[in-house]
């Protein structure tokens, strides 16, 4: 059973845990997940595309991520989500942490944190071994194609996760 901790609102640990996808957060607690933006040195991004078993967000395009576990640091989750998803081991890239932002669901017990990462390099394609039971399919996007995906509603986390498409940054 996979358990995930508790934060307070200043992304401490409260020394609590929850069982993953129990939605059982009171007001002013939350759980912590990462989303890992891999990012090709053409400018081009990794996205995959969630299966349609999905009870939530079917066939919507997204960057990789996941839950943090119980005890597990940020920066681990996101290398071991990153890696699960996709593949590829982005330790030793170029890049990593850039921000973070909080969303509250009050009264759905499913507040969170998100860790934003990006990571950059020279890879081959044919380094990319996506796990099939969570992605039907991936692509290197531009930014325009992400924007577009967005504009149509149909790409996760964008508004909130925008800004890391900026190279210039």
């Amino acid at each position: 059973m996979e358990l995930w901790d508790i934060y307070d609102a200043d992304k401490k640990r409260t020394g609590r845990t929850m069982k993953k996808n129990d939605w059982c957060l009171k007001d002013g607690e939350y759980h912590l997940t990462v989303l890992g933006v891999v990012r090709h040195t053409d400018g081009r991004f990794l996205i995959t595309k969630r299966v349609m078993t999905k009870a939530w967000a079917p066939g919507w395009w997204e960057v990789s991520g996941g839950a943090v576990q119980a005890g597990e640091e940020s920066k681990d989750a996101v290398l071991r989500e990153v890696k699960e998803e996709t593949g590829l081991d982005v330790s030793d890239w170029e890049g990593g942490y850039l921000f973070s932002y909080k969303r509250e669901n009050p009264g759905e017990g499913d507040n969170y944190f998100v860790d934003i990462y990006r990571f950059t390099a020279d890879f081959d394609v044919s380094d990319i071994n996506i796990q099939t039971e969570e992605t039907d399919g991936y692509m290197l996007a531009t930014v325009e194609e992400i924007e577009t995906f967005a504009a149509q509603g149909i790409f996760l986390h964008y508004d909130s996760i925008k800004q890391v498409f900026d190279t210039a940054k």
